[in-house]
Parts: structure tokens; sequence; C-alpha cells
């Protein structure tokens, strides 16, 4: 199983250190490998503030691997426009 994690790095309200976004399970045989695509949208960005939805600008660190401990670490950053 292939995971996507994200973590909003300076958020103004409390978030879980990782959430998970999305995941695909894949079967492959020893010495296989294949391609996977995971797709991270805007809504995966939102949060609940106490008054409604919203996405903050600031950066966030992502994650793909096979939990939630080992795998590719990146980042991106929100801008307001």
């Amino acid at each position: 199983m292939v995971q996507l994690y994200i973590r909003d790095r300076f958020g103004s309200v409390t978030r879980p250190v990782k959430q998970l976004k999305g995941y695909k399970k894949v079967s492959l045989k020893p010495g296989e490998s294949t391609q996977v695509s995971l797709t991270l949208t805007a809504k995966d960005l939102e949060f609940f503030n106490g008054k409604g939805y919203v996405i903050e600008p600031g950066d966030f660190d992502v994650w793909v691997g096979t939990n939630s401990v080992e795998g590719l670490h990146g980042e991106l950053s929100i801008s307001k426009n």
C-alpha cells in the first residue's frame, strides 16, 4: 500500500502531526515495480477553523510511502492570491 500524508507547519489551529490524505493498494510480486499516482487537491488542505473550512497560506510537508514513518518527503507552499 502507498500512503500520502501532509502536515501544515504553522497552522492557526493545532492539527495532527501527519494527516492521511490518500492511499492506493498495490500488489507486486518480488522484484516487480510499478508507478503509482496519488492526487492532492485543494480540499485536502482545508480544515475547520471554528467558523468554516479554510485553506491558510503557508508551508506544508508531504510524505509518500508504505507507512506514516518511512517514505519520500517533499514540501509545498500555498500563497495568498
